[in-house]
C-alpha cells in the first residue's frame, strides 16, 4: 500500500494515508454500533418504567442483550481501535506497521459484530452480556464474539508493531508522549483481557456445538469477568489518556509531573483488573482471603492511580490557565475555561462524572461487605453507566468534535447543537445514574424485566420510592438519549454535509517530532503556595463526599439484620 503524509494546517498534526483511513472506517462504524445500541437503550428504558413498561419479557430480554453488547463491546473498542493507531501513528508521526493485517483485524471485528448481532435478533440468543453458562446461546452467538476479539487482538500486536517502526525510525526522541504512553497501557490491559475471554468463550462454543459436555458455571463466572470487566479498564486507561490529550490541545497544558502520571497508569496494568472481583463477592467459588485482599489492599492502589490522575488533569489545566493570567481566586481558572468549546465541555463533565458518580460508587461496590446490599439490583448499571457513559463515552464524543474538521477534514454542522449536547447527554447521564442507584439501595432487581412481580405467585410490594426512582430513571433515560442522537446527528451530518477543508499537501517523506524545550516547573499561585489550589480545593470535596457516602453505607448495612 502507498505511504504518505499529510500535516494538518488546523492542529499540526500529522496523518499517515493507511493509518488514517483505518482511524476513519474503525471510529465510523464505531459510531453505527453506538446508534443501533441506542436505539436498543429506547426499548430498555421504556420498560424498566413502570408507568410505561413496553416491552414483553422474551423482547425486553433480547433487546437488553443486544444493546449491552453493542455498547459495552462494539461500540468504544471500535472507537479505541482507532485511538491506538492515532496515538501510535500521529502522535508519533510515523507509519502504520502492517496495513494490510490492520484491515484484516477491522475485518474479522466487523464479521464478529454483525454476526453477534444477527444472532442475537433471531431471538434464540437472549443471555444478556454475561451469557452464564448452563444458559446456552446460539453457537453463531460466541462465534461472533471470538471473531471480534481475535480482531481486537490483532489490531493491538499493529499498535505494538507501529511502536516498533517509531522507534526504528526515530521518529520521536526521548520516552513516547504521555498520551501513547496511556494507551499503551490500554493495548496491555486489552491483550490480557482478551486471553481472558478466549480462555472461557472458546469453551463455551464447544459446548453449544456439542464437542463437549459442560463447562464449570463457577469457573466460567470468575474467568470471563477477568475479560467482562477488564474490558472497561481498557476503557479507563484510553479514556484517561484522552483526557491529558484535550487538556493540552485546549489549553497547552502539561502535567504537573510525567513521571507521577506515568506511575499511576503503571498501577492500572497491575492492580486495575482486580476491580473485577467486586463481581464475584458473593460467590462461593473463591476464598474469604481472595476477596479481602482484592477488595482492599490490592483495589486500593487501582484507586489511588485514578485520584492521581483525577488531580494531575485538572491540576494541568489549573496551572496552564493561571499561567496566562486567570488568578483571582480558587476558582477564576475554571470559570474562564472555554465552556462553549464541546472537546473541553465534554472531557471536563466525564471527568467530574467519572470521578464522583463512577470512582465513589465502584470502591463501595468493591467492599466486600457492603457489596451484599446492592450486589445484583440495579444499583450495578447505575454504576458502570457511571464509569462507560459518563466516563468513557462522553470523552469519545468530546474527541470526535476535535477530529471532525481534524482528521475528517469536515467542517462542524450546527456548532450551537454541538456545545449544547455534551451538557444534555452529559448532566442526563449524571441524574439517570443517581437515581438508578437510589433504585438499587432500596433493592430493585438488575435484571428483572418487571418492577410489580406481576402474576408471581409470592410478589413483593415495593416502597413508593423505588415506582418513583425507576420513573425518573426512565425520564432521565429519554433525556439521555436525546442528547446521544444530537452527537450521531452532529457527527454523521458533518461527514455528510460538512463543508469540505484543507487537508494538507501530501508528502511521500514524515516529519518527526521536534525536539521540544525542556518543560518549566509549575509556579506557586494562591495561599500555601499551591500550584494549583483550586484543584487541591476540589480534591478535598471529594474526599469529604466518599468519605460520607462510605459510612452511610455501613449505616444501611447495620439495618439490614436488626438485632434483638
Amino acid at each position: 500500500m502507498t505511504t504518505t503524509y499529510r500535516t494538518c494546517p488546523r492542529s499540526g498534526l500529522q496523518f499517515e494515508s493507511n493509518a488514517e483511513k483505518l482511524m476513519v472506517i474503525n471510529a465510523v462504524t464505531a459510531v453505527v454500533a453506538l446508534l443501533v445500541g441506542g436505539i436498543l437503550a429506547i426499548g430498555v428504558v421504556l420498560t424498566r418504567w413502570p408507568a410505561v413498561h413496553w416491552l414483553a419479557a422474551d423482547t425486553f430480554y433480547m433487546v437488553l442483550t443486544a444493546h449491552g453488547i453493542d455498547m459495552l463491546i462494539f461500540w468504544v473498542i471500535f472507537f479505541e481501535i482507532a485511538v491506538l493507531y492515532f496515538a501510535s501513528s500521529t502522535l508519533l508521526r510515523c507509519r502504520l506497521a502492517t496495513p494490510k493485517v490492520a484491515w484484516l483485524a477491522f475485518v474479522l471485528m466487523l464479521i464478529g459484530a454483525v454476526m453477534n448481532n444477527v444472532t442475537v435478533f433471531q431471538g434464540n440468543s437472549s443471555v444478556m452480556m454475561t451469557s452464564y453458562v448452563p444458559m446456552m446461546a446460539s453457537p453463531y452467538f460466541y462465534a461472533g464474539l471470538i471473531l471480534f476479539a481475535v480482531g481486537a487482538l490483532v489490531a493491538c500486536f499493529v499498535f505494538f508493531g507501529t511502536l516498533v517502526v517509531a522507534k526504528r525510525d526515530k521518529t520521536y526522541q526521548g520516552s513516547v508522549p504521555l498520551v501513547t504512553f496511556g494507551a499503551i497501557v490500554a493495548a496491555i490491559i486489552a491483550v490480557f483481557t482478551i486471553a481472558s475471554g478466549a480462555i472461557i468463550l472458546i469453551p463455551t462454543f464447544l459446548l453449544s456445538v456439542g464437542l463437549i459436555s459442560a463447562v464449570d458455571p463457577l469457573i466460567y463466572r470468575t474467568i470471563w469477568w477477568a475479560f467482562g470487566h477488564s474490558s472497561q479498564q481498557i476503557n479507563v486507561a484510553a479514556h484517561i489518556s484522552i483526557w491529558y490529550a484535550v487538556a493540552a490541545i485546549a489549553f497547552g497544558a502539561k502535567p504537573m509531573s510525567e513521571r507521577v502520571s506515568r506511575g499511576a497508569f503503571l498501577l492500572y496494568i497491575l492492580f486495575l483488573q482486580l476491580a473485577s472481583a467486586h463481581h464475584l463477592l458473593a460467590d462461593p467459588g473463591v476464598s474469604t482471603a481472595w476477596k479481602v485482599v482484592n477488595t482492599s489492599y490490592f483495589m486500593y492502589f487501582a484507586v489511588l492511580a485514578s485520584m492521581i490522575h483525577g488531580l494531575t488533569i485538572p491540576g494541568a489545566i489549573e496551572v496552564a490557565q493561571r499561567a496566562k493570567g486567570y488568578n483571582k481566586g480558587l476558582f477564576e481558572w475554571l470559570r474562564k475555561a472555554p465552556w462553549g468549546n464541546p472537546v473541553f465541555s465534554g472531557m471536563f463533565i466525564s471527568l467530574i462524572g467519572f470521578g464522583f458518580l463512577g470512582g465513589i460508587s465502584g470502591v463501595m461496590m468493591g467492599t466486600e461487605q457492603l457489596n451484599m446490599i446492592i450486589h445484583n439490583t440495579v444499583y450495578v448499571p447505575g454504576h458502570f453507566h457511571a464509569t462507560v457513559v459518563v466516563g468513557t463515552t462522553l470523552t469519545f464524543m468530546a474527541l470526535t468534535y476535535f477530529l471532525i474538521p481534524v482528521l475528517f477534514k469536515r467542517e462542524m454542522i450546527n456548532p450551537g447543537l454541538a456545545k449544547l449536547q455534551p451538557y444534555l447527554f452529559g448532566l442526563s447521564m449524571y441524574f439517570f445514574c443517581l437515581v438508578m442507584m437510589g433504585a438499587g439501595t432500596l433493592g430493585v432487581p438488575r435484571r428483572h424485566w418487571d418492577l410489580s412481580f406481576a402474576g408471581a405467585a409470592m410478589a413483593y410490594e415495593w416502597p413508593g420510592a423505588a415506582y418513583l426512582m425507576m420513573g425518573l430513571v426512565g425520564i432521565a433515560g429519554v433525556a439521555a438519549m436525546t442528547g446521544g442522537a444530537l452527537y450521531i446527528y452532529i457527527t454523521v451530518g458533518s461527514l455528510l454535509w460538512g463543508k469540505k477543508l484543507e487537508g494538507g499537501k501530501p508528502s511521500a517523506n514524515f516529519t518527526p517530532i521536534p525536539v521540544s524545550a525542556p518543560s518549566v516547573a509549575a509556579q506557586s499561585y494562591g495561599s500555601a503556595g499551591f500550584a494549583a489550589p483550586g484543584t487541591f480545593t476540589l480534591a478535598i470535596v471529594f474526599l469529604v463526599s466518599f468519605v460520607l457516602y462510605y459510612f452511610i453505607n455501613w449505616k444501611y448495612l447495620s439495618q439490614v439484620w436488626g438485632l434483638s
